[in-house]
């Protein structure tokens, strides 16, 4: 019969911890299964083959040493009614967890994810949430272990110890679903583990209080008198202003290839979704103070991302990041003040301006249609009334 243990092995590592694993002995042959879990000496207790209290999470993880250890009792049990000699090896090959079943190895795994995919924006976003639940939980959990009452854990330790708003907590719980998602998808955990949706963990976004420009400050905005990078940072938050609130990554990667007979055809970065426009006569009166510097019909309309690689997505989104950083800083610092504006005025609250000023000139249902999918159908939904949003863009402005 085989004996199952669970041990400290004497493999220091150079944090000073020492792995735990499985040690399946048979015919005093020993095999062991290592834990993807490491605590140090004084942690352990030998005798009882359990946690010390001092450890942090030390009921959790005794729990699941303990579920372990009983399912490796059971498969041993099972192999050796089988056969008649089974050896500690054997036993080993059957009871041997799948590998990168704690959350910290599929978290490193979704990232590098990311970074592969060019999801620059993501990516360092996600990155300091996977940091802050590290320090958070002090050491690594299996997946199965990441409970709501976890979750409610660590959402109060961001509002509370970290002291971030509710938005920003609720981001790094939108971080545990999606490392969560990925590693079911990979096939690391069970889907009945997963501790979001209906009976479980649900998210909800606070409600935004960003607000938009009224008239009289997008008129103080236009005929505001400025130069140099102001004034082609004002050109670009009226640009994006006047077609509908489109992201800034989007205007930025605009070519003049895509004007054609005064409408503009172009693929959201976002989403890779595509379609055509007609093109306001102020935001044409805009791309015309570029023209000069248009070196052939493929170049880039606006400077920012004339010397990128655009075929290195992760490069082109950090880029995207750094220079939308730099935009908003002038709006803030230089452009805001000399219009008169008080709000506080950033790329992004062109999105918000133009769904504030369409409120009373375009049916409810259509507006709420465009921005409640947060832009992911923005050119379908011009498509549905193309004839009305870029007069009325051209209209507000006027």
């Amino acid at each position: 019969m085989a004996t199952i243990n669970i041990v400290l092995r004497k493999e220091k590592k150079k944090d000073g911890t020492f792995p735990l694993a499985i040690r399946i002995t048979k015919d005093r042959k020993s095999s062991y299964i290592y834990f993807d879990y490491s605590i140090k000496s004084d942690d352990w207790d030998a005798d009882k083959q359990r946690v010390k209290k001092s450890y942090p999470n030390s009921t959790w993880l005794n729990n699941f040493l303990s579920t372990k250890k009983l399912e490796a009792e059971k498969q041993a049990i099972e192999l050796e009614t089988q056969k008649s000699h089974v050896s500690s090896h054997a036993v080993r090959q059957r009871i041997k967890p799948s590998t990168g079943s704690t959350f910290f190895a599929q978290a490193d795994l979704y990232l590098q994810r990311l970074k592969e995919a060019g999801k620059y924006n993501q990516y360092t976003a996600d990155k300091p949430r996977v940091k802050h639940f590290k320090e958070f939980i002090k050491q690594d959990i299996a997946l199965p272990e990441i409970t709501v009452a976890v979750l409610e854990r660590f959402k109060g330790h961001i509002r509370t110890k970290l002291n971030l708003s509710e938005r920003s907590a609720i981001n790094h719980i939108v971080m545990m679903r999606s490392v969560f998602s990925h590693a079911i998808k990979e096939g690391a955990v069970d889907e009945k583990f997963y501790p979001f949706g209906k009976g479980k963990m649900k998210i909800k976004f606070p409600d935004s209080s960003k607000v938009g420009l009224n008239q009289d400050e997008l008129e103080r905005l236009e005929t505001v008198s400025l130069e140099g990078q102001p004034h082609h940072v004002r050109n670009l938050w009226l640009f994006s202003y006047y077609l509908a609130g489109v992201r800034i990554s989007d205007v930025l990667r605009l070519r003049w290839s895509d004007f054609q007979n005064d409408r503009l055809h172009y693929e959201m970065g976002k989403n890779n979704k595509g379609g055509s426009l007609k093109v306001p006569d102020k935001a044409l009166q805009i791309t015309a103070q570029y023209k000069a510097f248009q070196r052939n019909k493929d170049d880039l309309v606006f400077p920012e991302l004339k010397d990128v690689n655009l075929d290195d997505k992760f490069i082109t989104e950090r880029t995207i990041a750094f220079k939308t950083s730099a935009i908003d800083k002038c709006l803030k610092k230089y452009v805001a003040p000399a219009a008169g504006i008080e709000k506080t005025l950033t790329m992004h609250i062109a999105r918000h301006s133009f769904a504030q000023n369409a409120g009373d000139k375009i049916p409810l249902q259509r507006v709420h249609f465009k921005l409640s999918l947060r832009g992911h159908c923005v050119i379908e939904g011009f498509d549905m009334f193309s004839n009305q949003l870029p007069a009325f863009a051209h209209k507000a402005s006027a």
